[in-house]
This record gives structure tokens, C-alpha cells and sequence, in this order.
């Protein structure tokens, strides 16, 4: 658990510490909800991916949980790992991808040793308490493997470490999780090595879950969050081109996957993929309407973190700033933020919402190129997707925003709408256009 203090906000110091756009909401001891968690308007869409868990199987199920960035994800894993009907039939190991590998060079390699790597440490660490280790014929077994992999990298600490056997293999394991994160020539020698016996990984993947089940009577259960950062090639090699071996571990596991990817073609490939949706806040084709359930969801998701009471935001204000975030809880976190930051005394005001806003656009402004916003204009008009090749750089930079009602639709991020009408840029973009 982080330590983070989840406590309603009495004024702006303590607001601008409980709007941390990157800090995902950890559930309570015993698995009780974060005080910061509002129920979803589609609830019943984020418990999918949990019903789908509980399901009877005759062997351990991968799961591909998606959603934009920002959408709520990682709260759900967070949920998942803390579900008391989760842990009645799983021993969860939840961990992020990019605590243990550079998130923009992770090959497929590097997951499975990781999901090794966890299995392995997260229960040994548990057996602290329980008492209940592994055997040391398994030990014994993942040392020797373990030797094996050091003979062959040349850039290696070599020798053998001392103390106990567990300890020891831990070590080892430690020193391989942090060389692949950290140290890019040994990252490269080691993906050389599984390449050569894939097979070998994937059988300690299995002979640890094996024992990890002996012993608790539940299911190992990997969620490995954050592996939606990768962009849609890196994610394509991963989960398309080697999904045979992805899903090879005999441990259930949910891989959260890129957007991009979701809108791929490829996605027809992959079985029980489950997508978490933004929150809706008008309809598809008309964005003067107003969705009072969308716009009560997010505003309780500011009064659970700020003291409506306090007086910290006015309604103008804070109508604005859910408008503006397009439903997106991490996007409406950063517009507090800003706003917060150009307040100088409460309440927030209109205009430091839209100081705040500003500064996403000019963030936009800068990145977007003149075809980009052409398709932006187009999906504005529509609410359809284009081209999913053209669509990988929107979709990771919330430029585009998925919907459901019924039926899937999307929008371009709130935004966005004055920097497309601006005269100026339409001129560029017609110019570049008649190039």
C-alpha cells in the first residue's frame, strides 16, 4: 500500500495533493473501497472482467483488459487483487510493468521472466508469514536454471551468493528484474538466451504456479498492470505475433493491453478482451446534450477528495472542469490541478478552469500535425473512427475519447473544439492541405 492519505480536503493545499492525476485508488484493509472511489454509471461493464474470473474453468484463463489512459484501469486491478471473492479462489500477484522493465523497450521476453520473477518473489516474501515456503527441491531446480542463465551472460556479476536457499534464488532473481529495467546490454544478452529455450521460462513460470497452488489451494492469479503504455506495433508484437506463448503459463492472468491495439483489426484475434469505457456526458452527435448521471459521477468524484462544504470550487467552475475533461477521471484530476495552481484563495473560479484548460491545448497545439487535425474535424462531425493506423497516436494522446449508450461512438477530447475552429490554424491546415 502507498501512503497516500486518502482524507477530504478542507482547502486548496490539501485539494492540490488529493487531485495526483497518477496515483491509482488502492482499496482499504480488507479489501474495502477507497474513500476517492465513486461508482462507475456502467458498473456493471467494469465488474465484467470480474464475473468473467469467477467463472468455472478447465484451465487458467488470459484476460485483455483495455480503456484509455487515465479511464480507471489500475484502480480496478487494485480492486480485483482486493476482491474477497477474488481471493477465495486466487492467489492474486499484482505488480506494474514498469516498476520491473523500460516501458518503452519491453519485449515479450521481458514480461514472461517478470511474471516469473513475481510469482516467485511476491510468495516467498508472503511465506515470511505464512510459513508456508516453497520446497527446496523446486529451489534447488530454479537455482540451477538460474546458473544456467548467468553462465551465458557475459556481463553478469558472477559468483555464488551465500545464505539461505530462498534468499538466495530471490537474489538472483532481483539482480536479473533490475538488469532488464535498467541495464540495456544485459536486458539484450538475456532476451538472447530465452529466445534459444522459451520453453525453459515458460516451464518455471509453471512449475512455481504449480507450487504456489499445492500449497494455498487457489489459482495464482497475475495482473500486471501499465503494459497499455507500449504504442500499437510494440503491443502487436507482444499479444498478436507471439500470443501463442502469452498464453502458454498455466496461471490465470489479466494483461491490460493499449487502445490502440483494441481498435486494431488483430483484436479479433485475442479472446476475453474487456474494455472500460470513459464516462459519458452527452450524446452521440449532439454535445449540447448533457448526461445528468455522467456529470453527477465525476462531480462526486471532486466532492470525495474536496470538502463541498469548504466552499473550495464554485458550481460554474466545477461544471467547466467535468465539461472539459470529457469524462476522463485522470483528465478532470489535471484540470483541478491547474486550476488549483492558478487560484490564488478559494473558490475556483470560471476563469482558472479555463487557465487550466489552456494549458492542455497548448499542449495539443504543439503535437498535433495539420493531418491529424484534419481527421479530428472529421470525427468531431461523424463521432466514427478512421483508419487504425492513423488513429494509434490520437488514441494514446486522449485526443480521441471511446463512448457507449447502446452502441460505441467516440468524440475528440472537449479541448480541442476551439484550437480546431481557431481562423489561424484552419488557414494552416488548408494550406498544408493544398500542398
Amino acid at each position: 500500500m502507498n501512503e497516500f492519505q486518502y482524507s477530504v480536503a478542507n482547502n486548496l493545499d490539501d485539494a492540490w495533493l488529493n487531485f495526483e492525476p497518477d496515483i491509482p485508488l488502492e482499496p482499504q484493509d480488507g479489501g474495502r473501497d477507497n474513500p476517492f472511489y465513486v461508482l462507475r454509471p456502467d458498473e456493471k461493464k467494469a465488474a465484467a472482467l470480474k464475473r468473467a474470473l469467477l467463472r468455472p474453468f478447465h484451465q487458467p484463463q488470459k484476460f485483455f483488459f483495455s480503456g484509455h489512459r487515465g479511464c480507471g484501469k489500475s484502480t480496478e486491478m487494485y480492486r480485483l487483487a482486493a476482491d474477497p471473492d477474488i481471493l477465495d479462489k486466487f492467489w492474486p500477484v499484482h505488480f506494474s510493468i514498469r516498476e520491473h522493465a523500460d516501458i518503452n523497450d519491453v519485449d515479450f521476453k521481458d514480461i514472461l521472466f517478470i511474471i516469473g520473477e513475481q510469482l516467485f518473489t511476491q510468495y516467498q516474501d508472503s511465506s515470511e508469514r505464512s510459513g508456508r515456503k516453497l520446497d527446496n527441491d523446486l529451489l534447488k531446480e530454479l537455482q540451477t536454471w538460474q546458473g544456467t542463465l548467468t553462465r551465458n551472460i557475459t556481463t553478469i556479476e558472477k559468483g555464488r551468493m551465500s545464505g539461505e536457499l530462498g534468499a538466495e534464488v530471490g537474489s538472483l532473481f532481483a539482480k536479473m528484474s533490475s538488469a532488464i529495467k535498467l541495464e540495456p546490454k544485459i536486458r539484450e544478452e538475456l532476451r538472447q538466451v530465452f529466445k534459444v529455450n522459451v520453453t525453459g521460462l515458460i516451464e518455471v513460470i509453471n512449475k512455481i504456479s504449480t507450487a504456489i497452488y499445492a500449497r494455498e489451494k487457489r489459482y495464482p492469479l497475475v495482473l500486471i498492470d501499465d503494459l497499455d503504455k507500449p504504442d500499437l506495433e510494440a503491443a502487436r508484437q507482444i499479444f498478436i505475433e507471439r500470443q501463442e506463448i502469452m498464453l502458454r503459463p498455466t496461471c490465470t492472468i489479466v494483461y491490460t493491453i493499449s487502445s490502440p491495439l483494441f481498435y486494431h483489426p488483430d483484436i479479433r484475434k485475442l479472446r476475453n478482451t474487456y474494455f472500460l469505457p470513459n464516462i459519458k456526458l452527452h450524446e452521440a452527435g449532439d454535445a449540447t446534450t448533457r448526461s445528468a448521471v455522467g456529470y453527477y459521477t465525476c462531480e462526486t468524484m471532486v466532492y470525495r477528495r474536496m470538502s463541498k462544504d469548504a466552499n473550495l470550487i464554485n458550481d460554474e467552475a466545477l461544471e467547466l472542469a467535468v465539461t472539459m475533461s470529457g469524462g476522463v477521471f485522470r483528465e478532470l484530476a489535471q484540470i483541478i490541478r491547474g486550476s488549483i495552481n492558478s487560484a490564488d484563495e478559494p473558490p475556483i473560479q470560471l476563469e482558472h478552469v479555463r487557465e487550466a484548460v489552456e494549458e492542455i491545448r497548448r499542449l495539443y497545439w504543439r503535437t498535433l500535425t495539420s493531418e491529424q487535425r484534419q481527421i479530428l474535424r472529421q470525427i468531431r462531425a461523424d463521432n466514427q473512427l478512421r483508419d487504425p493506423d492513423e488513429m494509434d497516436t490520437l488514441l494514446q494522446m486522449l485526443a480521441v475519447l471511446e463512448y457507449s449508450n447502446g452502441k460505441i461512438w467516440c468524440d475528440i477530447h472537449p479541448a480541442l473544439h476551439d484550437l480546431l475552429d481557431d481562423e489561424a490554424t484552419q488557414r494552416a491546415d488548408g494550406l498544408a492541405n493544398s500542398d
